[in-house]
């Protein structure tokens, strides 16, 4: 017999199925039982009415695996946990599969004032994971990275790869993790934004879902160590032409979650809009945000800043472009493609009052890359492999990055980027 999912139970009413699925629940009678089971597509309650079964049942635990078998029939259901309310199943036939022990956080929290703390459920994120608020998240963040993959693919972008292990730090900074490789020191990937210029100079086109480590010792509720990043670069473009790209991508996988995680929005209680697009220059942004009492400054926005700009334009992608050069990294084209430029062809990209994105153009000069190297402090010899590859007809060329969390978060309304990470990696955790 093939095996159901819980959500296609409607169309097998008044036929016999199997169901592989969880216990979450179990009530009983002496002469009637009622079981509770889960899989990944919903809760059904299932009526146990032959005795020779009831021995079974009295040996499972509240996350058992079981097999049941049964005649799907219609229910007059009211409890909140149960999804498939109209339908039961009266069981027929049961397996058990897997007996759970007792279970050190609570599944199936119905008392709301008993909330299990954030730090042990990600202690035992593997049960954590039963629950249907928390797979609604990672089924949300599923549909923002296949709606990234897809929309970029429709546009001709060609999808890659790159590696974890460099040589040397991917942006010159300090704040990389060092492993032993061979006879040799290398670092963990801060980014692969070098490699992806290198394949935009051929390649034209490229995208990357990329995982990056960054060593600072931030212990923020939006930082991670690790984390995921949507990667793409462009020939022949510049910060103009990649921001205008950027809005499409987000608005579309806006709604393709809107489209496709109805059932999560609801159940996490998310109301959420297709975002629209506004642009500004950062002078514009300072100018704006002084006369709401805000501080900006001289190359930067805080915090509060990006939170001021999300209650000023809610369900709104802002780009705050024409970015100081002092505060872009050292491959940020310069404006007017001089050294001496105070601005920059970078922007920063705000949804919901957070940063999802930095990006820009970037500089395809090998001697204005030698220069703006200088101006950072960085030695040109520590990346003459990057700067060579730019000798060798190399043309103008922009992206940006989209952290995954960072971007689930903001579409949940999620407080905190480790409940949408599913192992998050911090300073204080490397387990499970």
């Amino acid at each position: 017999m093939e095996f159901t999912k819980i959500k296609d139970l409607h169309s097998k009413e008044g036929q016999i199925v199997s169901i592989n699925a969880w216990v979450q629940e179990i009530k009983g009678q002496s002469k009637i039982k009622f079981m509770q089971l889960r899989d990944i597509t919903g809760v059904v309650q299932c009526v146990v009415l032959e005795p020779t079964l009831f021995e079974k049942i009295d040996k499972l635990t509240s996350e058992s695996v079981i097999n049941i078998s049964g005649m799907v029939k219609k229910a007059n259901v009211k409890s909140e946990e149960i999804t498939e309310k109209s339908i039961e199943v009266e069981v027929s036939n049961l397996e058990i599969i897997s007996i759970a022990d007792s279970l050190p956080i609570l599944v199936v929290e119905k008392d709301k004032t008993i909330i299990t703390e954030l730090s042990k459920r990600l202690d035992y994120r593997f049960l954590d994971l039963h629950k249907r608020k928390v797979q609604a998240i990672f089924k949300v963040q599923s549909t923002i990275m296949t709606g990234f993959r897809e929309f970029m693919i429709k546009d001709g972008s060609l999808e890659v790869v790159f590696p974890s292990l460099i040589g040397a730090s991917s942006e010159g900074g300090t704040d990389v993790f060092k492993v032993k490789y061979f006879e040799d020191e290398a670092y963990l990937s801060q980014s692969c934004q070098l490699y992806k210029q290198m394949l935009a100079c051929s390649m034209e086109k490229v995208f990357s879902i990329f995982t990056c480590w960054r060593a600072e010792k931030h212990n923020t509720l939006r930082h991670l160590n690790e984390c995921r990043q949507m990667d793409f670069e462009m020939a022949f473009a510049d910060d103009k032409i990649v921001m205008d790209l950027m809005g499409k991508v987000v608005q579309y996988i806006v709604d393709k979650v809107l489209k496709e995680n109805k059932t999560e929005l609801d159940l996490l209680g998310v109301s959420l809009k297709v975002p629209s697009v506004k642009y500004l220059t950062f002078s514009e942004t300072a100018e704006l945000l002084k006369k709401e009492g805000v501080e900006v400054g001289e190359d930067d926005l805080t915090g509060e800043c990006e939170e001021k700009l999300g209650e000023l334009f809610p369900d709104t992608i802002i780009f705050v472009h024409d970015w100081p050069i002092a505060g872009k990294p050292f491959y940020i084209m310069p404006k007017d493609e001089k050294a001496n430029a105070i601005l920059s062809k970078g922007f920063d990209a705000i949804y919901k009052g957070m940063e999802i994105t930095s990006g820009g153009q970037r500089i395809h000069l090998p001697e204005l890359l030698i220069e703006r190297l200088k101006a950072k402090g960085l030695n040109p010899e520590e990346f003459k492999e990057y700067v060579d590859s730019f000798r060798y007809g190399a043309p103008p060329h922009a992206g940006w990055a989209i952290g995954v969390e960072r971007l689930t978060m903001l579409i949940l309304g999620i407080k905190n980027i480790r409940e949408v990470t599913l192992f998050p990696r911090d300073r204080d955790r490397l387990t499970p």
